[in-house]
């Protein structure tokens, strides 16, 4: 709506015509404008809402404001329709007339009642009076400013309305669904976080939506948007209150983030459901391969025992009654469907079961090192007899004496490892003398 109005020159007859052309054109515009905000969705249900806060106290304001805007339009009607009686007097009218229709359309010719004002309009227009004479033009800015201040609450209020309560609602059935689920697998108030959590989300999304219903301006951000200079239409006045802000959706992306969460951890809980049996199984496997594997390390430490001289053989660990335990509590657990609580038993045992695992590993590794070591100086023994024979020294005295002594060491029984290795050791220094000129002869070769 774009009036403009200013006491001036008399207008020409042509000019008359043309303002009162461009003036029943924006009376129209007006009209519809106001027609259109009085059907306005927004408005309709701020109309018929238990208020309360801060759309309370707008909607007060600007309600009043709406009822203004018609008074102001019935004025502005008045005014105009009696230009249209002044110039249909005649078709060429006289200098009086021109006169007369000057003041009309331009002049402070408008009278309005100031005390009609709210305090919202005052800090619009100034300190009000009880009667004001003004301009079409001021009368048209006048409107414009209460529309503006109108169609920003309705819309706003509007806004929030059609952003928010249907997807509160929809989390809202989503969360009672998800702690049906929950309760299918042990989740419940006061014995596990998430249906604590669940209850508090619910609550949180029953205060959100009830302060939505109520105020809904207290989640409607503005924009800051600049003044726009020079005059402003009803279209762009209406498509500036529309972009000018947005609907704060913070409190519900959380509790839509948090209910992602819970659901997550629940579906965890399903899965564990779904594999219970064969996680369990893989632990007790886990736990008969460790017995089995101490087993062996304590048959073997008597091997050792047997076999091996002055050695320290470190004794065999038996199996940890803890680890049975919490195997036979998980099974109790998967039998009466206590997920929640299965859930961080069953990761416990299965690190816990593949450390015993590893434990007696690492402890058969440990007794049969002696062994080990053992084998060890008998392949050495072989491969410096081959070596002998490729040396051509193997039927001499001293190595044969040599290797009898080490062979012996090493296959009689308990075997003595220091003696044996240094035996071992001996044999090879035997070699030495001989494989000395093969390596002379070979580097000559070489040089050749």
């Amino acid at each position: 709506m774009a009036l403009t109005g200013s006491a001036g020159p008399v207008l020409s007859r042509e000019e008359v015509d043309r303002e009162l052309s461009r003036l029943s054109a924006e009376r129209e515009a007006v009209e519809a404008a106001l027609l259109a905000l009085q059907d306005h969705p927004g408005r309709r249900l701020l109309e018929g809402a238990a208020l309360s806060g801060r759309t309370e106290e707008r909607w007060s304001v600007a309600n009043q404001g709406l009822g203004l805007l018609w008074a102001f339009f019935d004025r502005y009607s008045e005014a105009l329709a009696a230009a249209r009686a002044v110039r249909s007097r005649r078709v060429r009218p006289t200098s009086p007339e021109l006169a007369e229709l000057s003041e009309l359309l331009r002049g402070r010719a408008v009278t309005v009642s100031g005390g009609q004002l709210p305090n919202a309009a005052m800090q619009l227009t100034g300190p009000a009076r009880m009667v004001e004479q003004i301009s079409l033009g001021e009368l048209m800015d006048r409107m414009n400013s209460w529309y503006a201040t109108v169609l920003e609450v309705v819309s706003a209020a509007d806004a929030v309305w059609s952003a928010l309560p249907a997807r509160i609602d929809l989390l809202l059935a989503e969360l009672r669904r998800v702690a049906t689920l929950a309760a299918s697998v042990g989740v419940r108030a006061g014995a596990h976080p998430l249906a604590d959590e669940l209850g508090r989300l619910e609550q949180e999304l029953t205060e959100l939506r009830a302060q939505v219903l109520a105020d809904p301006l207290a989640l409607w951000r503005p924009a800051r948007v600049p003044a726009q200079r020079g005059r402003e239409t009803a279209s762009s006045v209406a498509a500036q209150a529309a972009a000018a802000g947005a609907v704060d959706t913070e409190r519900f992306d959380q509790a839509g983030r948090a209910l992602d969460n819970v659901r997550v951890e629940l579906e965890q809980l399903l899965r564990l459901r779904d594999e219970a049996d064969e996680r369990l199984h893989q632990v007790a496997d886990l736990l008969r391969r460790a017995d089995a594997t101490l087993g062996e390390a304590r048959q073997a430490r008597g091997e050792v025992l047997a076999k091996i001289a002055a050695t320290e053989v470190p004794a065999v660990p038996g199996p940890l009654a803890a680890l049975r335990d919490g195997v036979h509590q998980a099974a109790e657990l998967r039998q009466s469907g206590q997920w929640h609580r299965l859930a961080p038993l069953l990761d416990a045992l299965e690190e816990q079961a593949a450390q015993e695992l590893t434990r007696a590993r690492q402890s058969l590794t440990e007794v049969t090192a002696p062994l080990a070591v053992r084998a060890e100086l008998r392949g050495r023994l072989d491969a410096y007899k081959a070596m002998a024979a490729r040396l051509g020294v193997a039927e001499d005295p001293e190595v044969i004496e040599r290797y009898e002594k080490a062979r012996w060491l090493l296959w009689s029984a308990p075997c003595d490892l220091r003696a044996a290795a240094a035996a071992v050791a001996r044999f090879q220094q035997a070699l030495r003398p001989a494989a000395a000129p093969q390596d002379a002869r070979r580097y000559e070769g070489q040089g050749d």
